[in-house]
């Protein structure tokens, strides 16, 4: 049925005298969250006047929740030996907790649309970030190995919640600002991530002991909380009418598993991932044997993530501009080939510009958490997207590191790495120029 023209009166009785049942849509009011009755975000309130607070409370939020997003697993990496050695693990469980992440953000991502048909969004980031810091303060004080692996799978599960949710947030409440939101939170999470690691070792040696410089990104989980409580704890019975209404109407068909669009999006995303993690995981060592000394070694890897900030800011707002991302793609693929390409034959000699390039070309991952937003009309589109590429692609993630390593261990070198590498860009390239023009997840099948 056509809108009506302005000015019109909206019918308030059906056409058999009754009344129309008063909805958030028909009356202008909004459920806790910000959604009508149709699962869709308004951007008023009765009367018309505009949500602003509750945006930047939305906002607000969503940049707590991404700094911790990566802070207990780059924390953890940081005093890995300290943890091996005080909790007496084996050689095989000290590698089973370096994949634990991806593991975790595969498996219990997964799972993240089916909570969400069944609990509002601040609800289960209440529920994620309470879970993060349980099981940060909780594995801070153990001393049992398998007791430290159960809470640090408690903790990645409430990352890995809040890893899917984000996206769907930035549809629901900033459908106009997609680029820009994402990009905000994406450089949050860049920075949790620097910070936690250049900060783990002087936290934990100033307190003597690892567990302090572990435990202490408990209490940014917390306050990470503090925004989305008074959502969570309002009626929630209108959110979830909307939200699982427009869940019911609209997931049946939408599976990205069946899709092209779907896969292309999960390898592009995990093929990005997989060198990310390979990155942050032996860079630092490609360049030990180049001859740097460690903590020169250290900073350079330092700087893929800190030049990362302001790469992770404007990468989505410039994706938010292009109808077609096929430049973009093809540009970062460049600049992450010149820069394998140099540490594979020039590592000493041009170890700065490998680290300004290897930052840049790492800007696919803003890149395709933007494009989950864009490649979805709706906000259950965009979160059965964003689980699906996301869970699928850190399963593709985790060979990674856990790849490098067995070649530079049988080769002695890192030309094998190195083209390791190289062919898993090329991979995550050919996914990319599927996903470079505009499409729409619900238009597939």
């Amino acid at each position: 049925m056509p809108p009506s023209p302005a000015g019109t009166p909206v019918p308030t009785t059906t056409a058999g005298g009754r009344p129309l049942a008063s909805t958030p849509a028909a009356t202008g009011e909004l459920t806790p969250l910000g959604i009508d009755s149709t699962g869709a975000v308004a951007a008023t309130v009765r009367g018309g006047t505009p949500r602003a607070t509750g945006g930047l409370l939305v906002l607000a939020g969503m940049l707590l929740v991404a700094l911790n997003l990566r802070a207990a697993v780059t924390s953890l990496g940081a005093l890995l030996d300290e943890v091996r050695v005080g909790l007496a693990f084996s050689g095989a469980m000290a590698g089973f907790v370096t994949t634990l992440p991806a593991i975790a953000f595969a498996g219990l991502g997964a799972a993240t649309p089916w909570l969400v048909r069944r609990l509002s969004p601040a609800r289960l980031l209440v529920f994620g970030m309470l879970a993060l810091t349980t099981g940060q303060l909780l594995r801070a004080v153990t001393g049992s190995a398998v007791v430290f692996l159960l809470t640090s799978a408690l903790a990645l599960a409430g990352i890995a919640v809040a890893n899917i949710l984000l996206p769907m947030l930035v549809k629901q409440h900033f459908p106009h600002r997609t680029g820009l939101v994402t990009g905000a939170y994406t450089m949050a999470l860049t920075v949790g991530t620097t910070v936690a690691a250049a900060s783990a070792v002087p936290v934990a040696h100033a307190f003597g002991s690892w567990r302090a410089g572990l435990g202490v990104w408990a209490g940014l989980a917390a306050v990470a909380v503090l925004p989305w409580l008074p959502a969570a704890l309002r009626s929630r019975t209108a959110t979830r009418r909307a939200t699982r209404g427009a869940a019911t109407a609209a997931r049946p068909g939408i599976r990205p598993g069946r899709t092209r669009l779907g896969w292309a999006m999960a390898i592009y995303f995990g093929a990005q991932s997989l060198s990310g993690y390979a990155i942050m995981g032996w860079l630092a060592q490609l360049f030990r044997d180049a001859g740097f000394r460690p903590q020169d070694a250290g900073l350079l890897l330092a700087g893929v993530t800190a030049l990362g900030v302001p790469i992770a800011l404007l990468m989505p707002a410039l994706a938010g501009r292009l109808g077609n991302l096929r430049p973009l793609i093809f540009a970062l693929t460049a600049a992450s080939s010149l820069a394998y390409l140099g540490l594979a034959f020039a590592p000493r000699d041009g170890a700065v510009l490998w680290v300004v390039l290897l930052a840049f070309g790492q800007g696919a991952f803003p890149l395709i958490l933007t494009t989950i937003g864009l490649r979805a009309r709706t906000a259950d589109g965009t979160v059965a997207l964003s689980a699906f590429a996301q869970s699928t692609g850190y399963v593709i993630a985790a060979l990674g590191p856990l790849l490098v390593g067995i070649l530079y261990e049988s080769t002695g070198g890192w030309t094998a790495p190195v083209g390791f590498l190289l062919a898993a860009l090329a991979v995550q390239t050919g996914a990319g120029v599927l996903i470079a023009r505009p499409r729409y997840i619900e238009d597939e099948r």
